[in-house]
């Protein structure tokens, strides 16, 4: 006769503070249909954001904070949309690189470069290289980024190797797998937050976010405030982090 195998058990592992944030912000559209503004008028709205929660993050002490930016998917939107949130793209870029030094915050951008403006990637470069040696918070934007084509990319590059005799499929582990994402600089997410209300993913750090508490907001990202974050945090903390065991 067969037994069951006894469960894993393992203390929690209480959460504490999240070393890494990740939000997918959401609902500028919606925060300028409702005051009877062009959507535009939110995007412009959500970059103010951008650069609140960018310092609210440092003063909480988040060491990394992760923005979805832009989506590989968000090109389906109208032309003009996408052209005006590029055009935003260059402004913050410009007009927050000095501030961003100044408070040493580090810049990455995550995500296809290939499919961006020649410009907007060579302010990309100049961003990253000024702000590299800054340590106070490593603010990631992921821009032209999808969780699936991350995932994709990075098979594709090992599958080359294979392929020319470079590595045996058999060495293929989930740790080499992701020092070939496009994250691969970046400690796993431990929080990811959504604005807007919505309860969905999106795409996003598909694989970095296997075992990342979520906490949905109501709030739209226009008015996502310093508070909001430091109530998602505080969730966080009240989240026992078991990593797929049970407690004993």
């Amino acid at each position: 006769m067969h037994t069951a195998a006894a469960p894993i058990t393992a203390p929690a592992d209480i959460a504490g503070d999240p070393r890494h944030i990740a939000i997918i912000m959401d609902g500028n559209g919606r925060w300028a249909t409702a005051r009877g503004l062009p959507r535009t008028a939110g995007h412009r709205r959500g970059v103010e954001t951008v650069r609140e929660t960018v310092r609210a993050a440092g003063e909480l002490g988040v060491e990394y904070l992760t923005l979805f930016g832009f989506s590989t998917e968000n090109w389906k939107r109208p032309a003009d949309e996408v052209s005006f949130l590029m055009s935003l793209l260059r402004h913050y870029l410009r007009a927050e690189l000095d501030t961003l030094v100044k408070e040493g915050a580090r810049l990455r951008v995550v995500g296809d470069r290939d499919g961006l403006a020649a410009d907007i990637v060579d302010m990309i470069r100049v961003a990253e290289e000024r702000t590299r040696a800054n340590t106070r918070i490593h603010v990631s934007i992921a821009l032209n980024y999808g969780g699936r084509a991350d995932i994709v990319q990075a098979a594709r590059q090992l599958a080359e190797a294979a392929a020319r005799g470079r590595l045996d499929p058999d060495a293929v582990t989930e740790q080499l797998l992701e020092q070939h994402l496009l994250t691969r600089e970046l400690p796993e997410p431990d929080l990811l937050i959504r604005t807007g209300g919505e309860q969905r993913i999106s795409n996003f750090l598909l694989w970095q976010s296997a075992y990342t508490e979520l906490v949905f907001c109501d709030a739209l990202w226009p008015d996502f405030s310093k508070a909001d974050l430091a109530g998602a945090i505080a969730e966080f903390r009240r989240r026992e982090r078991r990593y797929g065991a049970i407690t004993g």
